[in-house]
């Protein structure tokens, strides 16, 4: 499996992509972020065109279980992101 592209290396390639310096692409991806952020957080969705769609999902109080004690209890109700991946994106990758 190869490393995960860095921030750093993510921002040189969408600079070279956009063809600008890598400021704005920074700039571009920070934004970007921020949105998908806020609405999220929100608890609104964000689709992403031929990637995927990112969205906030509420879980329900439940009993878990402590692996190394092997005790039980509460958990209270939390919510998490999760991220449905595009049919493009997973058809490129079985291709």
């Amino acid at each position: 499996m190869a490393k995960p592209m860095t921030k750093t290396q993510l921002v040189a390639a969408l600079a070279e992509e956009m063809g600008t310096d890598k400021k704005s692409a920074n700039s571009a991806l920070e934004a970007i972020t921020g949105l998908i952020t806020r609405e999220v957080s929100a608890g609104g969705a964000v689709t992403l065109p031929g990637v995927g769609k990112i969205y906030c999902r509420e879980r329900p109080e439940r009993m878990v279980r402590n692996p190394a004690t092997g005790e039980q209890f509460k958990k209270e109700a939390d919510k998490v992101v999760k991220m449905t991946i595009a049919k493009a994106l997973k058809d490129s990758v079985n291709g």
